[in-house]
């Protein structure tokens, strides 16, 4: 790790068609050999699809499919004496919204089917709804934090502020 500066942020423009950032993001993630233009058209057939089967604006109902599947709180791993803690915690925006992609998109891959725009578009179709793959990976986080609630206040245990001895 560097000690001269943190790494700098990257500005993401919204994407072509929408504006939206989230979709822009999407399309990034959901890329591979950086193959932008086919990544964006299967994104693009995707959202067209699924509106279509849902009957809601097409950016307004992936921004609801992403609200869905972003996760509040998950658990991260800690070590106090010897042993080791799940702990939960809360989740940044920035990484609540990596994970909710990050999630969809695996699960769309994970998918039986014959395009991956028919696999994202059934995904987003369910996870509109509150069900699907990666709805159920926001639970199953949410269900692990929530059984680890004993583990919370390990969460800032033994940080040692820089100069003091303990």
């Amino acid at each position: 790790m560097s000690r001269r500066r943190g790494a700098k942020k990257r500005v993401i423009l919204g994407d072509p068609q929408h504006k939206n950032l989230v979709a822009a993001k999407f399309i990034n993630y959901l890329m591979k050999q950086g193959k932008k233009s086919i990544a964006s058209s299967i994104f693009y057939a995707a959202l067209q699809n699924s509106s279509a089967k849902l009957g809601a604006e097409p950016i307004e109902a992936f921004e609801q499919v992403i609200r869905n599947v972003q996760p509040a709180i998950e658990v991260r791993s800690r070590r106090v004496g010897g042993a080791t803690y799940q702990v939960p915690t809360n989740v940044r925006p920035n990484r609540s919204i990596a994970l909710a992609i990050r999630w969809t998109v695996t699960a769309a891959r994970k998918r039986p089917g014959k395009t991956m725009d028919e696999k994202l578009a059934a995904e987003f179709v369910e996870a509109f709804g509150g069900k699907g793959a990666a709805v159920k990976k926001r639970e199953d986080t949410h269900k692990m934090a929530e059984s680890n609630m004993a583990f919370a206040h390990y969460a800032f245990v033994g940080t040692k502020k820089s100069g003091a001895r303990t």
